[in-house]
C-alpha cells in the first residue's frame, strides 16, 4: 500500500506543469539524438546536464533535481526510440543498441513497409517501457530496504562488481577496457583527499584541489570526441533513405508482433537490471530467442517483423531495467547511468538506498515520470514519424557546430573556469583517440564517477576493522559481490582460452 502511495506522491510531482514541460523537451530531444547517427544517449544526456543545470538554478535543490533527472531520463529513453529510426530507413544504427534491427528493420523498408516497421518498434518501446515501469515500482522498495543494510565492506564489493561488470562486457578488448577502469579511477583520485586532507597529483595548481570534474571529462569524452571523429573520419551517409508508406500496422502484424514484444520486454527488462550488461545485449538476446522460437527462422534477416519487435522492445526494457541498480542501490549498470548518476551528485543528492527515504519526490517523481514520457513519445512517434526521419538529413556542417557550441557554453556556464575548457577540449581529442583505437569509453566515466565512493567505503571498512582485510571476506554478501566480479571478468577469459585451443587442436 505505501508503495502505491508513494507512486501518487510521484505522480504529482511529474504532473507539475514544468516537469511535464522537462519530459516533452528530453524524449523529443532523446528521439532526435537516436535518430542522428553518432550522436547516441551517453553524449546527449551528458550535453545537457549542463543546460539542465543552468534552467532549473533559481529552483530549491530537491525540485531542481527532480526536475532535471526527469528531462535527461527522458533523454535516455527517447534516444533508444530515436535509434530504430535510422536503423529502419538507412541501416545506419542510430545507436549501438540498434544494430539489431537494421538486420531486419531495412529489409523491411526495402519491401516498402518502413511504416510499419517503425510502428511496431513504437509500440514495442511503449509496452516494453510500462514492463519495465511495474518492475521498477515493484523492486525498487524491497531493493532499498535490503540495501540499507549493507555496511562499507559490502559497498565496496558491490561497487568492484559493478566496474568488473562493466569493464567484462566493453568493447572488444577486455585488456582495454581494464586499462580505461584502471584510467578513470587514476584520475578520480586526483584533488584533496577527505579523510587526511593532503592534496593527491594536484601538483601545486589550486584548480586541482576540488578534482577533475566529472561533467565535463563526460561531455569531452563523448559529445566533442564523437565530433572530432566525424570531422577527421568524413563519415558521409551515402546509403538512400527508405520512403514511408503506410504507418498503421495490420491486424496480422500486430498478432505477429504481440509475443515478442512480450517476451523482448521481460527478457530486456531482467538483462538491463544486471549491472554492465546493457541494451546492446538485450537487443542481441531477444533476437536470438525470437529466431529460435521462430516456425520459419529461415525468415529471419529477410524482414520478419518479430526480428524488430522483439529486440526494439528489449533495449527500451533495459534502459528502464538499469534505473533499479542506479537508484536503489547507487550502482550505475552503464555508461548512460553513470551520467545520471553523475547529474544527481551534482545536486548533492546520492543515489541508493537512502533516496527514498531522504528525496522521495526525486526517486519517485523520476518513476511516474517515465511512464508519462513513454506516453508522450508513443503519441509523438506514430504521426511525427516522417518529421523524425527528416531530421536525419540534417547536414552534418549545421548539426556539428552546435553541439561544439552546447559544449562550451554549457561547461562554462556550470563551472566558471577556463580550466575547464581546455580540459573539455583534451578530454574531446582523448575521445577521438579512444574510439579510434577501439578503447571503450564507458568504463573511464563510470571509474571516475565510483573510483571516489569505491576508495571512501574501503577506508571505512578498514578503519572498522583496524585495518584487517579479511572484513571483505568474512561478510557473507561482500564475499559474494568479490567472487561474482571475478566470476565476471574470469568466466569470459576462460571461454576465450578455451577456443583458442579448440582451434589449435583442429589446426593440430
Amino acid at each position: 500500500m505505501d508503495t502505491l502511495q508513494f507512486l501518487a506522491d510521484g505522480f504529482s510531482v511529474a504532473f507539475q506543469w514544468q516537469n511535464l514541460l522537462f519530459a516533452l523537451v528530453g524524449v523529443i530531444i532523446g528521439t532526435a539524438v537516436g535518430v542522428l547517427p553518432g550522436i547516441g544517449p551517453m553524449s546527449g544526456v551528458a550535453l545537457l546536464i549542463p543546460v539542465t543545470a543552468t534552467i532549473t538554478s533559481g529552483m530549491p535543490t530537491s525540485a531542481a533535481a527532480a526536475s532535471s533527472i526527469i528531462l535527461l531520463a527522458g533523454v535516455y529513453y527517447g534516444a533508444m526510440y530515436g535509434g530504430s529510426t535510422t536503423s529502419i530507413l538507412l541501416n545506419t544504427p542510430g545507436e549501438s543498441s540498434s544494430v539489431v534491427t537494421t538486420l531486419d528493420g531495412y529489409q523491411m523498408a526495402q519491401q516498402g513497409r518502413a511504416g510499419v516497421a517503425l510502428a511496431i518498434s513504437a509500440i514495442g518501446s511503449f509496452c516494453a517501457g510500462i514492463v519495465a515501469l511495474i518492475g521498477l515500482v515493484l523492486l525498487a522498495e524491497p531493493l532499498s530496504n535490503v540495501a540499507v543494510k549493507f555496511g562499507p565492506a559490502e559497498y565496496f564489493s558491490l561497487m568492484l562488481l559493478g566496474l568488473a561488470a562493466v569493464s567484462g562486457l566493453a568493447g572488444k578488448s577486455m585488456t582495454k577496457a581494464l586499462i580505461m577502469t584502471v584510467l578513470g579511477l587514476m584520475l578520480g583520485t586526483i584533488g584533496i583527499d577527505a579523510v587526511s586532507g593532503i592534496a593527491r597529483f594536484t601538483y601545486d595548481q589550486p584548480i586541482l584541489y576540488s578534482g577533475l570534474e566529472f561533467l565535463t571529462v563526460a561531455v569531452g569524452l563523448f559529445a566533442l570526441g564523437e565530433v572530432f571523429k566525424t570531422i577527421l573520419e568524413k563519415d558521409e551517409e551515402t546509403g538512400a533513405i527508405a520512403k514511408i508508406h503506410r504507418i498503421m500496422p495490420t491486424k496480422q502484424d500486430l498478432k505477429d508482433s504481440a509475443i515478442p514484444i512480450t517476451r523482448g520486454s521481460l527478457l530486456g527488462f531482467f538483462i538491463g537490471v544486471l549491472p554492465g550488461a546493457g541494451a546492446t545485449l538485450a537487443s542481441f538476446f531477444s533476437y536470438m530467442t525470437e529466431k529460435k522460437f521462430s516456425k520459419n527462422p529461415e525468415t529471419f534477416g529477410k524482414g520478419n517483423i518479430a526480428g524488430v519487435a522483439g529486440p526494439e522492445s528489449a533495449n527500451n526494457a533495459a534502459s528502464g531495467g538499469a534505473m533499479i541498480p542506479l537508484l536503489t542501490l547507487g550502482i550505475p549498470g552503464s555508461g548512460t547511468t553513470a551520467i545520471l548518476m553523475g547529474a544527481l551528485i551534482m545536486y548533492n543528492i546520492q543515489p541508493g538506498p537512502l533516496l527514498f527515504d531522504e528525496h522521495p519526490e526525486v526517486a519517485w517523481g523520476l518513476i511516474a515520470s517515465m511512464f508519462i514520457g513513454n506516453l508522450m513519445l508513443l503519441v509523438l512517434n506514430m504521426p511525427l514519424v516522417r518529421v523524425f526521419a527528416k531530421i536525419i538529413e540534417t547536414p552534418k556542417k549545421y548539426l556539428l557546430p552546435m553541439i561544439v557550441a552546447i559544449s562550451f557554453f554549457g561547461v562554462y556556464a556550470v563551472q566558471y573556469t577556463t580550466f575547464d575548457l581546455f580540459l573539455l577540449l583534451g578530454c574531446g581529442v582523448l575521445g577521438y583517440l579512444l574510439s579510434k583505437n577501439d578503447y571503450p569509453v564507458a568504463p573511464l566515466v563510470l571509474a571516475l564517477v565510483l573510483g571516489p565512493m569505491i576508495e571512501n567505503n574501503m577506508r571505512r571498512a578498514l578503519t572498522i576493522s583496524n585495518g584487517d582485510f579479511s572484513i571483505f571476506f568474512t561478510k557473507p554478501l561482500s564475499l559474494v559481490f568479490i567472487v561474482a566480479a571475478a566470476a565476471w571478468l574470469l568466466v569470459p577469459l576462460l571461454l576465450k582460452l578455451r577456443g583458442r585451443k579448440v582451434i589449435i587442436n583442429e589446426e593440430g
